[in-house]
């Protein structure tokens, strides 16, 4: 793809010059990128697939609690009991740099090729950069990909080239290239003094480097986090959805300017939720530094429980209303054949209770205008749940527990049919 404006072609003549991964970095990514595999046969032999030395192992349940480390190379092997003898893996690493202004991020696919008894081949191919702006702007350079005949995002054409890739900005698009599995990173870093001021050392908190370095350098109040020693309310917030940080930034500024220290970010957050939802003031560190935070906590997700609960109570009256105006004709409807008997259920309640205790979807079934639902017993007991259609007077359906049939299915179906006439009056009553 062609440059598209001034920036992408700034990014594009800085790549021309930016410098190969050099072999430690590659070498870091072999030791440390690559689960490697040790191969398990029956009888307990294990040979690990990176330097094809083999031993006779202590059991399965002694190696999960000791460790599976070859005792030659020294490497953490990953132990599968399979005849399988060779084995291809592929793993992700990063590297992050600084160049010409910009911060780069590297993508690297790691290959390697082991087959057992022998020592493990390795290839590598850079097949993504990540180019990034002081002011949080973004460009793509990448591989090809293979997009026929696959479901995988990383399917890279390995003899393609870098270069820069369009890449979708609706909503309703997927961003391939934010997918990729960022993998191991590189420990040492360049950081651009726009990102090195922003108090970022190696960690990531379980960010995407893009996304962190991006928040960064377009939101102040990322920096103040990460300043102020907030770390773990940064992570929460970008893990759920950056944007809410609106909710939440009143009560953060009463909690830095009073020094109050959040060690579980996502109660804290919950906690806050209910202070809104109750109308507390967010301005106030009586209410946003709690003593006690999971005590405090506790006591609002009580309160919104009953507040939820009463909620429904109302909403259910109102149901119950709507639904005694449409059916109440056909209030204390009842007929039997002195074995079964059927009744018409008289409240939105008794609805929910049967489908609840039938296990099927009835309880939903009292907002059906056309609908009448009765249920169907012996000597008590509910064996089946009728449906009938008002406007037609037939049975739509009926169904016993889990929506299955029982033995008196046709009886209960032709009782109800035969009382039919009943329905009717009502209708016409």
């Amino acid at each position: 793809m062609k440059p598209q404006n001034k920036f992408q072609q700034q990014v594009v003549e800085a790549s021309r010059t930016l410098p190969a991964l050099t072999d430690k970095q590659i070498q870091w990514g072999y030791d440390n990128a690559i689960d490697h595999i040790g191969q398990r046969t029956e009888k307990g032999v294990i040979t690990c697939a990176k330097c094809g030395h083999s031993w006779q192992g202590g059991g399965h349940l002694l190696n999960s609690l000791l460790g599976n480390e070859c005792p030659h190379c020294k490497a953490k092997l990953k132990v599968e009991t399979t005849k399988k003898r060779i084995f291809n893996t592929r793993w992700y690493m990063t590297a992050i740099t600084a160049h010409e202004g910009f911060q780069v991020v590297r993508t690297v696919m790691l290959l390697c090729s082991a087959k057992v008894g022998e020592p493990a081949k390795y290839d590598y191919s850079e097949v993504m950069q990540r180019w990034i702006a002081p002011n949080g702007k973004y460009c793509t350079f990448a591989k090809l990909r293979q997009t026929m005949g696959t479901c995988y995002y990383d399917s890279w054409i390995f003899h393609s080239d870098l270069e820069l890739r369009k890449e979708p900005n609706s909503k309703y698009s997927t961003n391939v290239y934010n997918q990729i599995y960022a993998g191991a990173v590189y420990p040492r870093m360049k950081f651009i003094p726009e990102i090195k001021r922003t108090g970022v050392k190696k960690a990531f908190y379980g960010q995407k480097p893009l996304e962190l370095f991006r928040t960064l350098l377009t939101d102040p109040r990322a920096e103040t986090l990460m300043k102020t020693g907030y770390q773990k309310l940064l992570k929460r917030l970008m893990d759920s959805d950056w944007k809410k940080i609106d909710n939440y930034w009143s009560a953060i500024r009463i909690c830095i300017r009073n020094g109050y220290k959040i060690n579980d970010a996502t109660l804290w957050c919950d906690y806050i939720d209910f202070l809104r939802f109750f109308g507390k003031d967010l301005h106030n560190a009586k209410y946003v530094c709690p003593a006690d935070l999971k005590a405090a906590h506790d006591r609002y997700m009580a309160e919104k429980a009953k507040a939820d609960e009463e909620k429904k109570i109302e909403e259910l009256k109102e149901k119950e209303t709507e639904f005694t105006a449409s059916k109440g004709r056909f209030f204390g409807l009842m007929f039997s054949d002195g074995i079964i008997t059927v009744r018409v259920l008289e409240s939105v309640r008794d609805i929910k209770t049967e489908g609840k205790a039938m296990h099927h979807c009835v309880g939903s079934y009292y907002s059906k205008e056309d609908s009448l639902i009765l249920s169907a017993t012996l000597n008590g007991k509910r064996i089946e749940t009728v449906e009938v259609s008002i406007s037609k007077l037939s049975v739509i359906q009926c169904r016993g527990a889990c929506n299955k049939i029982t033995k008196y299915h046709s009886q209960i179906v032709e009782l109800v049919g035969q009382n039919m006439p009943l329905i009717q009056k009502r209708i016409a009553a």
